[in-house]
């Protein structure tokens, strides 16, 4: 069934609980969620926490939330960050089979599911999840990463939408002039700042536990984690960190971490090609001829520009990249889980090891694992193969039922395994639980992974041991 129909028709059968859901008392007012189909969790969708980043405020710092009047019933997601529409292929059977959602520069809304709602003494483990997508794309209510199941492992679940592309990500020096920090770019990520900053704020009347945050994220998830951690605005609010599939430590470069200035001279050229030459035409501009500038700009000019695409180096947010800052034991000092799918995208997949070492070095532990399930399909074409770049999403939030995939009994044991793994390192910052187990922390005596697959009978079969060969 389309997942879209799924919760309408859930949302209706249940409409008549809504009166018995917690009004609950946030920045800027009065919210009230919807039950989940699971006794006892509820979801409240579409929060802001920002205000909309529209007009004189688009390119600036996220700021305050706009107040509303009586209670906002949030039992709608909130829009996405402007992004390209997708076309078949790719991930668009995988995640998008349900079409795109509206997208708008209005796309600051966070969503909540917590088993403890309106019950501040419970002070559950908290988790805020960073959606990827290559900084240009996704939202935080794809269907792989829904929160219900997250929720009855005991635990509460933040998601959220943040700017994308060249409207999160622009440099240039009218920006930076005008800016209180005379810094420019990076407006995505003090998206997700905020979001940490409201969720440390407000989660305790959700039942969570302000004060036990984890941040977790996949692809440029992964990678904003890793900013995250580095940052000097947020790094002393976490308390565990999560990075799948956005690489470790290499001598590689990755998204994000490009030098200001000459991001800025790009932010410059695409600006004034598109014949934007002053900060009035820039936002004057519409999204839609926004956000086709910079391929336009690399298809007609042939050159290839790192303006508005990923976080930059800065003075302020990003001092210096997640590599500089993890060598020299300036990254927040927190218990890490960290790895990648056997199918990987090259540097994605690549300097774990070496990040658990320097972890171990530093006195904290870092647990890492492989997901080596190649996920099964039904012959249909055009469709992922393998234990791709994302496969583990399905798992480790235990969504499956979500997916068209014919999955076996097996996939669910396994998933069941991963999201008890990865909910216990929410709560204990220990995969294992309170006490010892099975999964170790990735040190110079044990060089090991968590390696999750099934064995040639569909039965779990993960067990710690080396890298799988793709």
């Amino acid at each position: 069934m389309n997942r879209f129909l799924l919760l309408f028709c859930a949302a209706g059968l249940l409409a008549a609980c809504t009166a018995r859901t917690p009004i609950l008392e946030v920045e800027g007012g009065r919210v009230q969620g919807v039950p989940t189909e699971t006794p006892g969790v509820t979801v409240y969708r579409g929060i802001p926490f920002a205000a909309p980043p529209v007009g004189d405020l688009r390119w600036k710092e996220p700021q305050p939330v706009v107040p509303w009047e009586g209670v906002r019933t949030a039992d709608t997601w909130g829009h996405p960050a402007w992004q390209a529409k997708h076309t078949p292929g790719g991930y668009t059977p995988e995640f998008f089979f349900d079409g795109d959602p509206e997208f708008s520069e209005d796309c600051l809304y966070l969503n909540v599911w917590t088993p403890a709602a309106g019950r501040p003494g419970k002070k559950l483990p908290v988790t805020l999840w960073i959606h990827g997508g290559g900084y240009t794309a996704g939202w935080g209510f794809e269907p792989e990463m829904d929160g219900e199941e997250w929720a009855a492992h005991g635990g509460v679940l933040v998601t959220f939408n943040y700017r994308l592309g060249i409207l999160g990500f622009l440099t240039h020096p009218a920006l930076s002039a005008e800016s209180p920090h005379g810094v420019s770019g990076n407006y995505g990520m003090l998206d997700q700042i905020t979001a940490l900053k409201w969720v440390k704020a407000n989660i305790a009347q959700f039942g969570g536990d302000p004060d036990h945050i984890t941040i977790m994220g996949q692809s440029a998830g992964a990678m904003s984690v890793q900013t995250l951690v580095t940052s000097p605005l947020s790094k002393d609010l976490i308390a565990g960190a999560i990075i799948q599939s956005g690489g470790g430590l290499t001598d590689a470069p990755t998204l994000g971490g490009s030098p200001m200035q000459d991001s800025e001279a790009d932010g410059k050229a695409l600006m004034d090609w598109g014949g934007y030459d002053t900060l009035e035409k820039m936002r004057a501009a519409t999204p839609e001829e926004l956000m086709s500038l910079g391929t336009r700009y690399m298809r007609e000019t042939r050159q290839f520009l790192r303006a508005g695409s990923s976080p930059v180096v800065d003075s302020y947010a990003y001092p210096e990249t997640f590599r500089q800052a993890a060598l020299a034991g300036r990254i927040a000092h927190v218990p890490y889980l960290i790895g990648s799918t056997l199918d990987d995208m090259g540097i994605l997949a690549q300097g774990v090891d070496r990040f658990c070492l320097e972890r171990e070095k530093a006195g904290i532990p870092a647990y890492a694992y492989q997901f080596a399930r190649r996920l099964p399909t039904d012959g249909r074409e055009q469709v992922l193969q393998g234990a791709f770049h994302s496969s583990e999403l399905w798992y480790m939030f235990k969504s499956l039922r979500f997916c068209w995939r014919p999955f076996l009994p097996g996939d669910y044991d396994l998933a069941e395994q991963m999201i008890s793994y990865w909910t216990r390192f929410a709560r204990y910052g220990n995969p294992n639980g309170a006490g010892d187990g099975v999964w170790k922390p990735f040190t110079k005596d044990n060089q090991e992974y968590m390696v999750f697959r099934l064995d040639d009978d569909g039965h779990v079969a993960s067990a710690m041991g080396p890298l799988l060969e793709p």
